[in-house]
């Protein structure tokens, strides 16, 4: 019993080591400008108004003010992981050295390991639909089920992984819809699926509560659905037709309401960034200008999601998460506050830092782009074809995935490759797993049991 487990755990371990190539070829982890406002959160305890205060806390015992390389050490071998265990559920007896072949591939033909080397919640999002299939896709012939310990930990990842990201609510609502529908005819078992959401939406508003003294899930949350319907239109219409008599703040902006939803949030121009506003004070008015919007210009609201969403699932490429934009001014300046010295020099010397990285990496998005072409082409099928099956279950599930993860950046925030390709890269998943492991399906379908022939019948 020993050896298998000691075997085991080095396969994951080495899967995880491949995983980390790109922050090593770094030279640094990977950072954007909003790991700062994660790193500080965690250090200094404050609950932000943009962000759940759950990925911060999580870096504190791993980075412990020293160096930020353990965070990429840990994302990787969460992924490995779940990875395996996820193999544990759609194959008999899934072997270790496919899960190693399975890992290389992801490593170095998708976008998978530029996210688990990225100090950013997006590493957490591909955990939501693998936890969720792990836990809801029910074993066959041939393959055992969890054991007790091993499924509450996958619990415990996946509701973490929940309520790491505001956009995760979203896609664990639709996988668990999706996943509800496999398993009907079992209320009990389908209920049973929808805990880890349930518990992530209870520890976000515990958490609210307590730091913010709102009894809201995302208490200013429409503060981002009101940038990105400004952006479209419809909101900037709605305060145009409303103003002057509505009162709002936002009247004094209606020639000068911008179509760009991060200049609204973010621009030291903006209407967010002047003085005595912020979000905090414009979020009762962002929900009353929602509500108008969508009764004045309910088609022109659905149209713009629907665009903004096909737009998200055609973005996938590795790149905008490379950059070195504002790292000087966010990231750098909080290490110089918290780390120590040795850790600024050596994010001076990433490739990200210096502005290399991105020209480095930008040559590898057509093999990443066509790869998954062929991918979501597979998986498709895939679904249709071995619909009753669990490699069929989550082949339709990571589909779901896919296209909830781009509604709920695309039309909820704005397109951008980094929320795109920080999932797209599970449609590869379920193909290599059925073409890796094809002669432990031969054997299942071999041992299955035979429908007796019409004359015995």
């Amino acid at each position: 019993m020993i050896r298998p487990r000691v075997s085991t755990a080095a396969t994951i371990l080495a899967g995880a080591v491949l995983l980390c190539w790109p922050a090593a070829f770094n030279r640094y982890p990977i950072v954007f400008s909003d790991t700062f406002g994660y790193l500080e959160q965690g250090i200094e305890g404050y609950v932000g108004w943009d962000k759940p205060w759950i990925y911060g806390p999580l870096l504190v015992p791993l980075h412990a003010r020293l160096s930020l390389w353990p965070v990429v050490a840990a994302q990787s071998l969460l992924l490995s992981t779940m990875l395996w265990l996820l193999q544990r559920r759609l194959v008999p007896n899934p072997r270790r050295t496919v899960h190693l072949v399975l890992v290389l591939v992801l490593a170095l033909g998708s976008a998978a390991p530029w996210f688990t080397g990225l100090v950013m919640a997006d590493a957490f999002t591909p955990l939501v639909p693998v936890g969720l299939g792990i836990l809801a896709i029910r074993p066959t012939p041939g393959i055992p089920p969890l054991s007790r310990p091993v499924r509450l930990f996958v619990a415990l990842v996946t509701t973490v992984a929940i309520a790491a990201h505001l956009s995760h609510l979203i896609l664990a609502a639709a996988c668990i819809g999706l996943l509800a529908l496999y398993r009907w005819r079992s209320p009990l078992a389908a209920l049973g699926t929808a805990v880890p959401l349930a518990a992530a939406l209870a520890l976000l508003l515990a958490i609210n509560v307590v730091g913010q003294n709102r009894a809201a899930i995302s208490p200013y949350g429409s503060v981002y659905a009101l940038a990105r319907l400004v952006a479209d239109g419809p909101a900037a219409d709605t305060i145009r037709e409303a103003c002057p008599g509505a009162g709002w703040y936002l009247c004094a902006w209606t020639t000068r309401l911008t179509d760009d939803s991060d200049a609204f949030l973010w621009s030291p121009d903006g209407p967010m960034s002047q003085e005595g506003v912020g979000p905090l004070n414009l979020a009762p008015e962002a929900s009353a200008i929602i509500r108008e919007t969508l009764l004045r210009h309910p088609l022109d609201v659905a149209r713009a999601a629907l665009a903004n969403t096909a737009r998200q699932l055609g973005q996938n490429r590795i790149g905008d998460a490379l950059i070195p934009d504002y790292l000087a001014v966010t990231v750098r300046k909080t290490l110089e506050a918290y780390f120590p010295p040795a850790e600024v020099a050596r994010f001076d010397q990433g490739l990200q830092a210096q502005g290399r990285l991105h020209a480095i990496a930008g040559p590898l998005n057509p093999q990443i782009l066509s790869l998954l072409a062929m991918g979501a082409l597979a998986t498709a099928w895939i679904a249709v074809a071995r619909r009753a099956t669990p490699l069929g279950i989550f082949a339709a599930l990571t589909l779901v995935a896919v296209l909830a993860n781009a509604f709920a950046t695309g039309a909820l925030s704005g397109p951008h490759d980094r929320y795109g390709a920080r999932i797209a890269w599970l449609l590869l998943v379920g193909p290599l797993v059925l073409v890796l492991h094809r002669a432990s399906f031969k054997q299942a379908a071999r041992s299955a049991p035979r429908p007796l022939p019409p004359a015995a019948a």
